[in-house]
């Protein structure tokens, strides 16, 4: 068993509130979206509340921003649920239902394997990156840190993530 998995975190600002009927189509699909994510190789976790998601989750002031944090076995891992699998058709998609967003968006980490992060720790680690740029503490696709050391790994060219 390996001694860290990669946690992260991603989150998007919704066009309208999670009742409306132009963000509908996500909310219909977002089960089906998380299925694919936990049957995925390598996923270990997600955050959710008894709704079976984190849509009722605000963190931030902004009650219009989603959150999302789940844990994998690795960077390959996530990589390959985001951009190779199902959820892919999805995040093609999410400027129908998410705004474009300046800042950075998602936050990956390595956390002790078997810990779950709280959404504090991971709205912490997004806030990290916005202010610091890529460290071992938070990191992107592109610029990523092996889970025991500091030396940045080579870059990924997909430096975008879902919302």
């Amino acid at each position: 068993m390996a001694a860290f998995e990669l946690a992260q975190i991603n989150v998007g600002r919704l066009r309208a509130p999670v009742d409306d009927p132009r963000v509908a189509e996500f909310m219909d699909v977002l089960d089906e979206i998380n299925a694919v994510a936990d049957a995925s190789p390598g996923f270990r976790w997600r955050y959710q509340t008894e709704d079976g998601n984190a849509t009722s989750v605000r963190p931030y002031e902004d009650e219009s921003i989603l959150i999302n944090v789940s844990v994998w076995d690795s960077i390959e891992a996530l990589g390959d649920y985001v951009y190779r699998s199902d959820h892919t058709a999805f995040l093609r998609r999410r400027r129908e239902w998410f705004e474009r967003l300046e800042e950075v968006i998602v936050a990956l980490w390595w956390v002790p394997a078997g810990h779950r992060p709280s959404v504090d720790d991971a709205v912490d680690r997004l806030e990290h990156l916005r202010r610091h740029g890529p460290t071992p503490h938070a990191f992107t696709f592109g610029r990523r840190f092996a889970s025991d050391t500091a030396v940045e790994l080579p870059a990924d060219d997909r430096d975008v993530c879902p919302a």
